[in-house]
């Protein structure tokens, strides 16, 4: 009885725990998959295990690929500021940035909720992508024109509602680590240059704004 005790003491302080600290100690960590290979989710640290938001499977193959740290919060709400060294519109992302915010939102014309980052930027996905796979089918001039939601190995993932569950990464042709929500690799679009811009849904019909499960939104 005293054991029994114990151990429910014992889970009831770490979850106390991971509600008093930032939410960066009970989020998860994605393995990054090569571009042939889906992303694989793993729990953060024992605490993460404790957490509803972490999720365990087996790891991903392509050993050695730094892990990225998905936060169910805000930057904000872990006190950070700026972008991360995300960029607008047709610039150029030079480097990958240190981390992205993903966040779900409903404007119009969507009536549905929709993805964007930081810069208040929508997110696409891409018909010609296949969900879970690992790869993007937008490579090249196609990339320059979408160019993929990148992040630093290493890096932190915030959230606004989205699933952590949701969220993955795999390694592009060209070795950048672009990430999926629902297994769907995220875009942005070169021709939105400010917060609100749709520019690029529907286009070719098979652009179209990311719903918070990878979902296609189309009005």
């Amino acid at each position: 009885m005293t054991s029994l005790f114990t151990r429910r003491a014992v889970a009831a302080s770490v979850l106390a725990l991971c509600g008093a600290l930032s939410l960066s100690a009970c989020g998860k960590t994605i393995s990054i998959g090569d571009s042939s290979t889906p992303a694989a989710s793993a729990p953060a640290s024992p605490s993460a295990a404790a957490s509803p938001s972490s999720t365990a499977s087996a790891p991903a193959q392509g050993a050695g690929n730094s892990a990225l740290q998905v936060v169910d919060s805000t930057a904000k709400d872990n006190g950070l500021s700026g972008t991360g060294g995300t960029v607008v519109g047709a610039a150029v992302q030079e480097a990958p940035p240190k981390w992205v915010q993903l966040s779900a939102v409903t404007s119009a014309p969507l009536n549905a909720p929709h993805l964007i980052n930081i810069n208040q930027a929508a997110l696409y996905r891409f018909d010609a992508d296949t969900a879970g796979s690992g790869q993007s089918a937008c490579n090249g001039a196609c990339a320059a024109k979408w160019p993929p939601v990148t992040i630093q190995e290493g890096g932190n993932v915030y959230l606004a509602g989205v699933d952590p569950k949701q969220v993955g990464a795999f390694r592009r042709q060209d070795g950048q680590v672009q990430i999926t929500v629902g297994g769907w690799p995220l875009y942005r679009f070169s021709g939105d240059s400010k917060p609100g811009d749709l520019n690029g849904q529907g286009l070719d019909g098979k652009w179209f704004a990311a719903g918070p499960t990878g979902d296609k939104v189309t009005q």
